[in-house]
């Protein structure tokens, strides 16, 4: 067993998560590729890995659990033509699982370092079909929507209503949202034929974040 196998092998034994497509995209990214080189080693431990700048790469369970938040309302089809954005890039790890469940990604991150390092590591490992940008993403990226689905990869105090307003009918938006350093999971779905962008709000559980930071 390698050592992408015995991670998810941690994750449903110890979580019991049932999560086989998302299971099956985590398999085929290279998470060792996107820590830095002296955590290696730690690269399928079960925690989060700093990768500097005050950011860290999200422990395995807490991507496979928000990315099965957002993509478990699409039936497999759908997934193939899914347009996907992420704020909070870090690394490009999430953007990379995502990239093997949807036809395209856009992902934003505020550190420049970080969004350039993780646009030449996506290259090189052949992610096609993902976009990064620099910037807050408060405001999304109005040029690329509307969006199929929005996963926010930093805790939040609230949402923008920019980010909504991005959001197909139909569309789903999964974020860290709360007071303080633990963060609700929470899922917002945007319901079809809405006049009023009614949303339908579902909460996950705790989990811990590093802070979103708005542009000043």
């Amino acid at each position: 067993m390698n050592p992408r196998q015995r991670m998810i092998g941690e994750i449903k034994e110890k979580y019991l998560l049932s999560a086989p497509k998302v299971f099956s995209a985590m398999l085929k990214v290279p998470r060792e590729e996107f820590v830095p080189k002296e955590y290696g080693d730690s690269a399928y431990h079960d925690g989060p890995i700093s990768i500097g700048w005050g950011q860290t790469i999200s422990q395995p369970y807490t991507v496979a659990f928000m990315t099965n938040l957002l993509i478990s309302s699409f039936a497999r089809p759908r997934l193939i033509s899914l347009k996907i954005l992420e704020i909070g890039t870090g690394s490009g790890y999430q953007a990379a699982v995502l990239s093997h469940l949807s036809k395209h990604v856009y992902t934003i991150e505020r550190i420049p370092a970080l969004a350039e390092g993780a646009r030449k590591k996506l290259k090189k490992l052949g992610y096609q079909n993902v976009e990064v940008k620099v910037g807050t993403g408060e405001l999304g990226w109005k040029d690329k929507s509307p969006f199929d689905a929005i996963l926010v990869t930093a805790g939040m105090e609230w949402i923008p209503e920019e980010l909504f307003t991005e959001l197909k009918e139909g569309g789903v938006l999964v974020a860290p949202v709360g007071r303080g350093p633990d963060k609700v999971m929470t899922r917002y779905k945007k319901l079809k034929d809405s006049k009023n962008q009614k949303l339908k709000k579902e909460e996950h559980g705790v989990f811990h974040f590093v802070p979103f930071v708005e542009s000043n």
